[in-house]
């Protein structure tokens, strides 16, 4: 079974890569109703079994702003939610952060409540875990992207080489455009979107050295509506795609249903992030959604409950990259058909270091 350990964690990289399922496709794309059947006589045994080990097991999911339906990072993590719902027998509780301050609370009602793992679905939670981990020192805490310095063994700290995935859909972008200037919207101007940003410059400029790459952000560090501002994000896109801007990368949560929208009006591409944004958007939609950034919340949320079943959650810093799928991107629609093969090989120098992706713009 999977094991945590601190600092360095082979256990918890089988275990992401195990929670892929074999593909990043795979996990997203809904089975038809036969094979849906099929599985299920399948594996009645074996969910059964699962149930009735992890029958005790709550796992309480503290969402940050925007909650399910966000499209993007908590929808990610509300998907290995459920999973671990149906496949592990667990149960669920779940809170909503409706704004910066809900976020103590809701860690503080979950761990009270006896879930355990409670799990944070924003770096922004790093105050309310810190808050709880000692309060509640036999419950298992998990930090999506947080950083805590010196965090007990009750704390688990989970992060992702978002510069990896974004360096591949950067590479997309000036491939499928064959152009000279494309766009990067980010959400808070934080070290953490900083890294989507140099990803994506860097892949970029990987296939066309010359080419420009737009910048901007929608709010400073910890202006929270930088992450709900659909409106402002389709104003600038709309101003960049007028200018001759051909394909516009948004790491900014719900907002980046601005660029997709914009992009529709401007028959034009977007990129999406952290989930993959085609399978939840409209046919218009779907039309001008070039890619996604898949960054692997769900997996990373379901290997948790997994460790936490077995009773081998111990805490420490683990991190999904390319080599255990925990970033990739998204081919569905099939317009990076003829450029896969290409992704591919810039996929395999990345994990064999022969690419070195940087984490901050230069």
């Amino acid at each position: 079974m999977i094991k945590y350990k601190r600092l360095a964690s082979a256990g918890v990289v089988a275990a992401l890569a195990l929670a892929a399922c074999g593909s990043d496709e795979a996990a997203d794309t809904p089975t038809t109703e036969a094979e849906a059947a099929t599985d299920a006589e399948a594996t009645t045994e074996e969910e059964t079994e699962a149930e009735a080990v992890s029958s005790d097991v709550t796992v309480g999911i503290a969402f940050d702003t925007g909650g399910r339906g966000d499209g993007t990072f908590n929808d990610s993590a509300g998907r290995g939610a459920d999973r671990a719902v149906s496949e592990l027998g667990v149960a669920l509780e779940e809170l909503e952060a409706a704004s910066a301050d809900d976020r103590g609370p809701n860690v503080e009602t979950l761990a009270a409540a006896g879930a355990n793992p409670v799990i944070a679905i924003s770096f922004s939670f790093g105050d309310a875990v810190t808050a709880a981990m000692t309060e509640y020192p036999d419950t298992q805490f998990a930090v999506i992207d947080g950083f805590i310095p010196d965090a007990p063994d009750n704390v688990t700290l989970v992060g992702f080489a978002e510069e990896q995935g974004s360096f591949l859909v950067g590479a997309a972008a000036a491939l499928a455009c064959e152009c000279d200037q494309i766009g990067f919207i980010g959400g808070q101007e934080i070290d953490l979107i900083k890294k989507f940003e140099a990803g994506y410059v860097a892949g970029a400029q990987q296939v066309n050295p010359d080419i420009t790459v737009e910048v901007q952000y929608l709010g400073a560090a910890g202006d929270d509506a930088a992450w709900a501002a659909p409106d402002k994000a389709r104003e600038i896109a709309n101003a960049w795609y007028a200018d001759g801007v051909e394909v516009i990368y948004t790491a900014a949560g719900g907002s980046g249903q601005g660029t997709i929208q914009a992009a529709v009006e401007a028959e034009k591409w977007a990129i999406g992030v952290d989930s993959d944004q085609y399978l939840t958007a409209s046919p218009e939609q779907q039309e001008r959604i070039l890619t996604s950034m898949l960054k692997r919340v769900d997996n990373s949320v379901f290997a948790i409950a997994e460790a936490a079943i077995a009773g081998t959650l111990e805490g420490g810093f683990v991190t999904g990259d390319l080599s255990n799928d925990g970033v990739g991107y998204s081919t569905e629609g099939g317009y990076l058909d003829a450029y896969t093969d290409q992704l591919e090989v810039l996929k395999a120098e990345i994990i064999a270091g022969t690419i070195i992706v940087p984490t901050a713009p230069v």
